[in-house]
């Protein structure tokens, strides 16, 4: 070990002390001193390797550097190189969005590592949504030209932003109309709303009459509203009709009904360019429903099928928890 004296390493060494700290004692391009040998010997390193990287050939922190560079679309920063890894960041709050197939054939390629969140996850400014790496301390560069002409095709993760949406919320239930309970709803639905920057510029109550209720909704919409929640009255009791005051509305409903626990009794349907959603009770009395999956999309532009409603059925079943 005492050879290594005056030597530069060719890569992190990284120190783990259990229950304490794991990082990086010594940098890439370090040069080893006389004072550094017993604490190299105590992290079980005997024989140092100095690096020397061959025509053709990348260090994994350059290659790190570039397949990150070549994954990052808008709403994005690149956090490192740190022994080895780059990590990538969301700059401001927003919905993730991953290219899942190019995902997959970036990580085909060889020994090119990514590990994303799942794609249109809502995250916030800071969150780490992404980190990439290579297998080996050298890498061929042809695998990391590889990566970056799938990246070329287009982003492969991005952070979309909310906009700043007006919103409209009709509380339905004649027990909230005519006063025999307090409204518990519009403050749930309302929080949400603020929480994802949108702005609530009408908030009603209405009876459980149709007419009542589309009335509301189509009020809502003169006032400016580019979003309209519609809480209660989902379920296939009698008096509950709000899916039906949302289509005398003059919405289209895309869906009624959604593979997702809580909350498949909801509703979706636009007026134009806005789209109204039919929450049921669930979204009340519980920590993440459907509503927290479809109004983060909404909030960030999206513009919902059918389709997209039938690929909720797999990670439906929610937990209270991301």
């Amino acid at each position: 070990m005492e050879e290594a004296v005056g030597l530069v390493l060719g890569h992190d060494l990284t120190r783990i002390v259990p229950g304490q700290s794991k990082g990086p004692a010594f940098r890439r391009g370090h040069v080893i001193r006389p004072e550094d040998v017993p604490v190299l010997l105590s992290m079980g390193k005997e024989h140092i390797y100095i690096l020397e990287v061959p025509p053709g050939h990348l260090h994994e922190e350059e290659a790190a550097l570039r397949v990150a560079r070549a994954l990052a679309g808008s709403g994005v920063r690149l956090v490192g190189p740190d022994e080895g890894k780059m990590n990538l960041q969301a700059e401001h709050d927003g919905l993730l969005r991953v290219d899942v197939d190019r995902l997959r054939r970036i990580n085909a390629i060889g020994e090119v590592q990514v590990a994303t969140a799942f794609d249109r996850r809502p995250v916030r400014a800071g969150d780490t949504v992404a980190g990439t790496r290579v297998t080996p301390l050298v890498i061929e560069e042809s695998q990391v030209l590889a990566a970056e002409a799938i990246g070329r095709e287009g982003p492969v993760i991005r952070v979309l932003p909310y906009r700043p949406l007006k919103v409209g919320i009709v509380v339905t239930g004649s027990e909230v109309y005519k006063g025999r309970i307090a409204d518990a709803f519009g403050p749930v639905v309302e929080a949400k709303v603020s929480a994802l920057g949108g702005q609530v510029i009408y908030k009603t109550l209405s009876d459980d009459q149709p007419a009542m209720t589309a009335g509301k909704i189509r009020e809502a919409l003169e006032q400016g509203a580019e979003l309209i929640c519609v809480t209660g009255g989902m379920s296939v009791d009698p008096d509950d009709a709000t899916p039906g005051a949302i289509r005398q509305s003059g919405a289209r409903v895309v869906t009624y009904g959604a593979p997702v626990l809580p909350g498949s009794m909801f509703l979706l349907a636009y007026i134009g360019t806005v789209p109204v959603m039919g929450l049921p009770g669930a979204v009340m009395h519980e920590a993440v429903t459907i509503f927290d999956h479809v109004l983060p999309r909404l909030m960030a532009g999206e513009v919902l099928t059918k389709a997209d409603f039938v690929e909720m059925g797999h990670g439906g079943l929610l937990s209270k928890r991301w």
